[in-house]
């Protein structure tokens, strides 16, 4: 396993992610739906991120979820069930970030849904010790 650091850095970047996208889905006023679906495609993005950091795998510099996948599948070959869930999720790293397409509350709600359960399957392949740290 590489620097345990390198690898707390990444998770606590997609816990902030992941907090954000929490805090901004509870907006009622001016609801930012583009917004949560960002943070939650970055929280997942930054979650596979370390796991393949923990795994000294290197990867390219890429949003795309499904690259990340492919690269983590030797290692953790049932993260392929998981594929729909970063299928829902990769849309939203650059997509929507600029004029053109909008996402919808419903969309948002559905990639909150999403990046929750994913995270409860991805952080218990980390050791303890460290999202402990988080």
């Amino acid at each position: 396993m590489r620097d345990p650091d390198e690898i707390i850095a990444w998770l606590k970047k997609a816990e902030n992610d992941y907090q954000g996208a929490i805090d901004l889905s509870r907006r009622r006023k001016k609801p930012l739906p583009d917004l949560v679906c960002f943070h939650c495609q970055q929280s997942a993005e930054k979650y596979l991120k370390a796991l393949l950091i923990q795994q000294e795998i290197s990867f390219p510099k890429t949003h795309d979820l499904l690259v990340l996948l492919t690269l983590l599948e030797k290692n953790f070959p049932s993260l392929v069930f998981y594929r729909e869930w970063l299928e829902i999720l990769n849309p939203y790293s650059v997509q929507f970030r600029y004029p053109g397409d909008d996402t919808s509350i419903e969309e948002s709600r559905l990639a909150l849904k999403t990046l929750k359960k994913l995270r409860k399957i991805l952080l218990p392949l980390f050791p303890k010790k460290l999202y402990d740290k988080l």
